[in-house]
């Protein structure tokens, strides 16, 4: 099989490796011609950054970059970074990175002459229709992680830095007009980076296929991206070197943001304000806290379960698959509660309120209440 394609749903994917060298052309067909490249700290001195960078220079586009982005982004930076592109006359953006990166460079399109504060767009009701859709410009997307899916999402995930709140920003505007899925740029990804990511991953797909909302594309989707993490997710782990494994985690990741239209669930519920309280990795407290929401939501999703396992070739109906995921969290070096995370003296009424304003909630399979929420939180612990 050759992992080579081009794709147009939910959007426009160039997947193959060495696809980053059609940078130039992927700006082409945005109509961008003087792009500013985002992306987070840690990843701009290095070598894929830089030529990519140069990629973009020999097409005649520049070589702008913004990398003043911290690893949960938040308004602080979004202010950062619109004073950069308006600055320097940019017409579009080259979102390049993980989650952190690709949120924060579709954030700085979607608000590039929108009159309005960014929290005016928050994803509640019609909120996105305030936003003026001619202020938004045009977004290259490049993941360098195979997880959050961002490249193909129609939100961001922005920190309000002062009430500690992880807010979802959403426009179909936001879903960026050409996405490159190199998968070549992802074999420097460090061990736990690919873990916590890789799990980010299944927990889109997871929480995806258990919403109770109707979307059987979604679910589809959903199921073949689980499949896919449990055939190479450790593969890309023990041997980053391994192409097919990167280019099939890439392809999962994806999908989990693809499939997530149908709805997220406790999982993500949880691990937002955790998140945004303790400053943890996301996909990494996806994993910690999988099990337990798993056993939290068994009695709604005990049969839809034990027919991903068959699929999936796991033994044992919904014990099985339970079981599998701690098998993977073990075998991937997951902490194995939050507390191990750095989670210490939680504000548990604080955790529990977030939650269950966090969108996510309408997706889980069983109803969240204070009372369940709370008992839930402290079996995570």
């Amino acid at each position: 099989m050759q992992f080579v394609g081009n794709w147009s749903y939910p959007t426009a994917i160039r997947f193959g490796a060495g696809r980053i060298k059609e940078i130039g052309e992927a700006c082409a067909v945005a109509g961008i011609k003087k792009p500013l490249l985002v992306t987070d700290r840690g990843l701009a001195g290095l070598e894929i950054t830089q030529n990519t960078l140069n990629l973009m220079e020999a097409a005649g586009l520049g070589r702008a970059l913004f990398s003043e982005v911290d690893p949960n982004p938040n308004e602080k930076n979004v202010a950062a970074g619109l004073k950069v592109y308006r600055e320097g006359g940019h017409d579009g953006v080259i979102a390049f990175g993980g989650g952190s990166g690709l949120d924060l460079g579709k954030m700085l399109a979607f608000m590039a002459r929108q009159t309005r504060p960014l929290w005016d767009f928050e994803d509640i009701g019609d909120w996105w229709t305030r936003a003026d859709p001619a202020g938004i410009d045009p977004i290259i997307a490049v993941p360098t992680t195979a997880g959050t899916g961002s490249e193909v999402g129609r939100a961001s995930v922005i920190t309000n830095s002062e009430t500690e709140e992880k807010k979802i920003i959403f426009h179909p505007k936001v879903l960026p007009t050409v996405v490159i899925c190199d998968p070549e740029l992802t074999m420097s990804m460090p061990n736990f980076i690919t873990a916590g990511t890789g799990m980010d991953a299944f927990a889109h797909c997871l929480e995806a296929y258990c919403s109770p909302h109707f979307h059987p594309m979604s679910q589809g989707i959903a199921l073949e991206g689980m499949r896919l993490v449990k055939d190479n997710l450790l593969r890309a782990y023990e041997n980053g070197s391994d192409l097919e494994a990167r280019a099939n985690m890439m392809a999962a990741a994806a999908m989990g943001a693809t499939a997530f239209q149908k709805g997220l669930g406790a999982i993500h519920a949880l691990s937002h304000p955790i998140g945004a309280l303790h400053h943890t990795h996301h996909g990494t407290t996806n994993a910690v806290v999988m099990q337990a929401v798993l056993k939290f939501n068994r009695p709604a999703v005990e049969q839809v379960l034990g027919r991903a396992a068959d699929y999936l070739q796991i033994e044992g109906g919904f014990d099985g698959f339970y079981k599998y995921v701690g098998e993977l969290n073990s075998a991937l070096s997951i902490p194995k509660t939050l507390t191990e995370l750095g989670v210490t003296k939680p504000d548990m009424d604080r955790l529990v309120k977030d939650a269950l304003a966090d969108p996510s909630t309408g997706g889980n399979p069983v109803e969240m209440t204070p009372d369940n929420t709370r008992k839930l939180i402290e079996a995570c612990l």
